[in-house]
């Protein structure tokens, strides 16, 4: 699977890259919104993680224009700042969140849930 992760902590980038990739997964990593808005206008993706909360900008806004693309990819908001309302929400569109600080046991059980076949 072909997977974009947009965070501006790098160490979450590094952790997020080692694990999907260890699974066998091309991790495509960005720092910021309009790398991930660029990439994601040229090239398809399976799965998009991102933030919630960025400098550059909102995690959330970004969700909301890759769902007016006519390739969406599979969503997981990994973010410190997930709210109980929020991840209700999330649920409701089919968004996927993982809390941080999470661990690779909760990151192997969210992409189970996004590839149940493998």
């Amino acid at each position: 699977m072909k997977i974009l992760i947009v965070d501006d902590e790098q160490l979450v980038r590094w952790f997020l890259e080692r694990a999907l990739g260890k699974k066998g997964h091309e991790v495509i990593l960005v720092s910021n919104i309009s790398d991930a808005e660029e990439l994601l206008k040229k090239e398809k993706f399976d799965i998009l993680f991102t933030d919630l909360k960025m400098p550059e900008g909102n995690g959330a806004l970004l969700i909301q224009k890759v769902n007016e693309m006519s390739h969406i990819p599979k969503i997981v908001v990994c973010s410190a700042y997930i709210t109980p309302e929020m991840e209700r929400d999330f649920k409701d569109k089919g968004i996927l969140t993982l809390k941080k600080p999470f661990k690779l046991a909760e990151l192997e059980e969210t992409l189970k849930k996004l590839t149940p076949f493998n």
